[in-house]
């Protein structure tokens, strides 16, 4: 009843079946590393943000540019404060609210945008302290620019003058007529009773949507394997269930009607 397993067709498909579930529990497993692997690296991210609060404040220049290594560190720069914006939409527990950022002209040439502290509600300028008078130094976490429809930074545009909606070069040096840095930093104590904004993880140490994207595809490969397993039993079932029907007689006869020879006029037909 079995002998069925012994034809080409059958070879061909227990290899296919042989090959496929290593491959696909491979892949899973490898998807699942990935995952594992984000995770690990979200965990370090953060205790790196804490560990990283601790060091000794190091000059700005030598942090640059910033990396997943420099972001976080503990930078001092000195300077004067300029332009003030105020940055809508981010949340600091739980909490709706802005930050408020000011420009601290260097004498490099080049503006360092510092977050003062965030407050809540909506944008005020009215109700925002002012920034120094004066040469300040100022000490913070160092951070990456941000970009903006990615973790949480605002895409929106319109925004009433003096607002922008990520704190980046790209969109800083649109508003000001000098250089900026390529980075910023969150001051470890609010400036003038405002909150100090914390330090965040670099880009692409979360656990993001690609993070969770490797976990799905971890569930669909393993669910792979038991597609495959299905599938060749759920043949190998209607094999044998042809094969039981043949030995009973029950298989239906092939339509050979078609290699029959035509029969002949009768000579009473012509």
């Amino acid at each position: 009843m079995y002998r069925f397993l012994l034809t080409p067709r059958w070879w061909g498909i227990n290899v296919f079946v042989l090959l496929s579930i290593p491959f696909c529990i491979f892949m899973g497993s490898w998807q699942l590393g990935r995952f594992e692997a984000r995770v690990d690296d979200h965990r370090d991210a953060e205790a790196r943000v804490v560990s990283d609060k601790r060091e000794e404040a190091r000059p700005l220049d030598g942090l640059l540019p910033v990396t997943k290594a420099t972001s976080g560190k503990q930078t001092t720069a000195t300077g004067r404060y300029d332009t003030q914006l105020l940055v809508p939409d981010r949340k600091l527990d739980d909490k709706d609210g802005y930050y408020v950022l000011t420009l601290l002209r260097t004498d490099t040439g080049r503006a360092l945008p510092v977050v003062r502290g965030w407050l809540p509600g909506t944008p005020a300028p009215a109700e925002v302290p002012a920034a120094p008078t004066g040469e300040v130094t100022v000490t913070g976490a160092l951070q990456a620019s941000e970009t903006p429809g990615n973790n949480g930074v605002s895409a929106r545009g319109g925004l009433p003058a003096g607002q922008t909606a990520a704190i980046s070069s790209a969109s800083l040096v649109n508003l000001v007529e000098y250089d900026v840095y390529d980075a910023w930093v969150t001051l470890n104590r609010g400036d003038s009773g405002m909150k100090a904004v914390p330090a965040t993880a670099p880009g692409g140490t979360g656990l993001d949507l690609k993070a969770f994207q490797n976990l799905g595809y971890t569930a669909e490969w393993f669910a792979f394997v038991g597609f495959v397993i299905f599938m060749w039993f759920r043949l190998l079932r209607r094999e044998l269930e042809f094969a039981r029907d043949a030995e009973l007689g029950l298989a239906p006869e092939p339509d050979t009607a078609g290699e029959r020879e035509p029969e002949r006029p009768s000579p009473s037909a012509v």
